[in-house]
Formats: C-alpha cells, sequence, structure tokens
C-alpha cells in the first residue's frame, strides 16, 4: 500500500456535516440499549437459576461464553470493518443481538440460553469495533476525545439501567420479559440509522499523516502510541473488571449490607460516578488537549493513579469509610473512559482503524475482566476478599506508569485539526 509521505489538510465536514450529529445521537442511542442488554442477566440470575436449577459456575459460564464469543469474533469483524462500508455492518450488528434477545422467549433450556448469550457477543463486537471507527470519519481528532466522552457515557448508566430493569421487572413479570426492553428499541434505533445516516468517506477526517506504523499492519505492531494505550486499558480493564464483580459481596460481608441494598448502592455508585467522571475527564482532556497534545493519555494516567488511596480504603478500611471512599474511586476510575478511547483511535490511520480497534478490544479483555473474577476469587478463597480486592491496585499502579510512559509517544496533533 502506498502511503503519503505528509498529510493533506481536509475540511473534514464537507459532506459529512449534516449527518455527523445524527450518527453520534444514534450510536450513542444503540450503545445504551446494548450495555443496558449485556447487564440484565446479572439483574435476573436468582429467577434464571431457579428455574433451570444451574449452580453458580453454570451461571457465571453465561457471561464467560459471552466474552469468548465477543474476543474471538473482533478479529474477524475487524478485518471486515476496514474493507466495506460500516454502516451495513454496524446495522447486522445490531439487528443480529436484538435478535439473540428477542430469541430469549424462546429460550426453555440452560443450553438453549447459553447459546443466546454467545450468539449475543458477536453480534456486540461488530457493533463496538465500527461505532468508533465510524464516528472517527465524522469527526477529527481534536474533537474526538469530547465525542467518544459522549458515547461511552452510555456504559455506566446502560449497566445501571440493566441491573434495574432486570430485577423490577424480573420479579413482576418474569426473567424473560426485561430482555424486550433491550431489543425493540435496537431494532428501531438501527431503522433509523439505516434512513438518516450517510457514511462519510473512509478517513475522510483525519489530519495526521498516515505513516507505516499507523496506516499498516505491520506497523501497527511496532506503534508505541498504540500499545501503551492498550496494555493500559488493559490494566484498567483488569481493575474495573473485578471490583464491578465483587463490589456488592463485599457490601454484603464487611458492610453487613443486604444483597438489595447492596446491589442498589453499587448501581446507583456506578450511574452517579460514571457519569461525573467521564464528563470530567472528557472536559478536563479538551481543555488540556489546547496545550499539551499528550494529555489523552496523562488525563487517563492520573485517573488511575488517583483512584488508587480511595479503592484502598474501600478494601481496607473501616466501614464508615467505604462509602465516600467507594465515590471517589470510582470517580477518578471514569476519569479516562473518553480520552483513553479517543488515543486509541487517534494512533492509527483509517486504513486499519477498524482492526486495531479490534486488536485492542481482544487484547483488554484477554488481559482484564476475562481473568480478574477468577483470580481475585481465588486469592479471596485463599486469605480474605479484602486480599482478593487489593490486586486490583496494583494492577492500577501499572496502569498509570504505562499510561505515563505511553504519552510520550502520543501523535502531534496539529492546530488545524482543532478548526
Amino acid at each position: 500500500m502506498e502511503v503519503e509521505p505528509e498529510a493533506t489538510p481536509r475540511n473534514p465536514r464537507i459532506g459529512a456535516a449534516r449527518t455527523a450529529g445524527t450518527a453520534l445521537f444514534l450510536l450513542t442511542s444503540l450503545n445504551l440499549f446494548n450495555f443496558i442488554d449485556r447487564y440484565i442477566l446479572p439483574g435476573v440470575q436468582p429467577l434464571v437459576q431457579k428455574e433451570f436449577g444451574v449452580n453458580d459456575a453454570q451461571i457465571g459460564f453465561l457471561t464467560t461464553a459471552f466474552f469468548f464469543t465477543y474476543m474471538f469474533a473482533a478479529p474477524i469483524t475487524g478485518w471486515l470493518g476496514d474493507r466495506f462500508p460500516r454502516k451495513p455492518l454496524i446495522i447486522a450488528g445490531a439487528l443480529i443481538w436484538s435478535a439473540a434477545t428477542l430469541y430469549t422467549a424462546a429460550v426453555h433450556s440452560y443450553e438453549t440460553l447459553l447459546i443466546r448469550h454467545a450468539i449475543v457477543g458477536i453480534g456486540e463486537a461488530t457493533f463496538s469495533i465500527y461505532a468508533p471507527a465510524l464516528l472517527a470519519d465524522f469527526y477529527p481528532e481534536r474533537d474526538r476525545n469530547r465525542i467518544l466522552s459522549i458515547f461511552y457515557a452510555t456504559i455506566p448508566v446502560g449497566g445501571a439501567l440493566g441491573y434495574i430493569t432486570g430485577g423490577v421487572l424480573g420479579q413482576h413479570f418474569g426473567w424473560r420479559m426485561p430482555f424486550f426492553i433491550a431489543a425493540l428499541p435496537g431494532v428501531l434505533i438501527a431503522l433509523g440509522f439505516w434512513l438518516f445516516v450517510r457514511e462519510p468517506e473512509r478517513g475522510s477526517a483525519d489530519l495526521l499523516a498516515p505513516t507505516l506504523n499507523r496506516a499498516t499492519l505491520r506497523g501497527l505492531s511496532s506503534n508505541a502510541a498504540f500499545w501503551c494505550a492498550t496494555l493500559g486499558l488493559a490494566m484498567w480493564t483488569f481493575a474495573v473488571g473485578g471490583i464491578s464483580t465483587f463490589l456488592p459481596t463485599f457490601f454484603v460481608r464487611f458492610a453487613h449490607m443486604s444483597v438489595a441494598k447492596a446491589g442498589t448502592v453499587t448501581g446507583a455508585l456506578t450511574v452517579v460516578d460514571g457519569l461525573l467522571g467521564t464528563i470530567a475527564g472528557g472536559w478536563v482532556g479538551q481543555l488540556w488537549l489546547k496545550k499539551n497534545y499528550r494529555a489523552l493519555y496523562l488525563v487517563s494516567a492520573w485517573g488511575s493513579i488517583l483512584a488508587i488511596p480511595a479503592a484502598a480504603v474501600v478494601f481496607f478500611g473501616p466501614p464508615s469509610a467505604f462509602l465516600p471512599a467507594a465515590f471517589v474511586a470510582e470517580f477518578f476510575l471514569f476519569l479516562g473512559t473518553g480520552p483513553l478511547n479517543a488515543a486509541i483511535v487517534n494512533s492509527v490511520a483509517a486504513p486499519i482503524r477498524a482492526t486495531a480497534i479490534s486488536v485492542n478490544l481482544f487484547v483488554i479483555h484477554v488481559l482484564g475482566d476475562a481473568i480478574s473474577p477468577t483470580l481475585i476469587g481465588k486469592v479471596s478463597d485463599a486469605t480474605s476478599l479484602r486480599m482478593g480486592l487489593g490486586v486490583t491496585l496494583f494492577a492500577l499502579i501499572l496502569s498509570g506508569m504505562i499510561l505515563f510512559a505511553g504519552a510520550r509517544y502520543a501523535p502531534l496533533l496539529n492546530q488545524e485539526s482543532a478548526h
């Protein structure tokens, strides 16, 4: 592939401007229901276990199956996204996980539920890769932190709504009913995306030069900006995945909360801190980026580091400090949500962006939340849950160190991309 030695400045809003806002709104809405669907299952797990007579290991394997199909579908979908139009692929992915969710009505055995959950992982893998890649073609490098902060703010909101929707509707109408809340809107949003969004030219908003290490798969292996952001995010994912799995249980054991109260408190902390932290991190990153091109890495690094003292108080402090410390810790954990994802998108050029995002997703889950709950559980069984959760502190230290080191490789954003 012939690579231009320098980028040719282009106006990224010619042609695509009319649908950029619509695309952001629809993709963000779709991401919200994506995460609602993902977190409904934990909210109805006791009801599923009661109907099918399965143990904790079997119910946990449903999530494992989801992540395995999610991870192993990612490289294939990334390859497709760099070679074919993303718009129909996004719609196909949304329809796949919506159809799999609707299929829940026909699930009457553990085995079919397992198949259903695995199929959802395939559908979500397509959307999670193509959506940020498409948004990158609507907005230039300096705007992507702001845009992706909006897009990813739906993660804590969707997660909390999934817990609440599953628990409330499942209790009153049966565990199958809540899944329709995510499935039907997903179909309607996908239809709106098909009708009202025009796909922009691939790379039309890029102002950085498509150098060899940014625009080729061979160069990706030595792209330090990409790998530092990816490994830093993987360590963050390890910590957050482990904490989110065991924090309600921790509150039950050490704060003497009921199961219902522990789940409600965890959900409330997640949605409030998720919104505040994501918005604050995006805002600080956008301001800092005007003075320092390394800002996206630095905001994310400081978020990981500043979360450590508060998290340590939660895990090893007195019960009276649990809630205020957890609030502070989760706020800092979410600071890097937008900036770090923007750093990953900016680290590569349009020709390999979908593939790079798929590699990123595979790595952060393989090294992150696919293993941290099991490791924390084993440490907890051997010692205590306090010590098990303490493992996440080391992951956050590594995350901060990797991102501080990676800041030196951040692409030098030129001033033209701010206009």
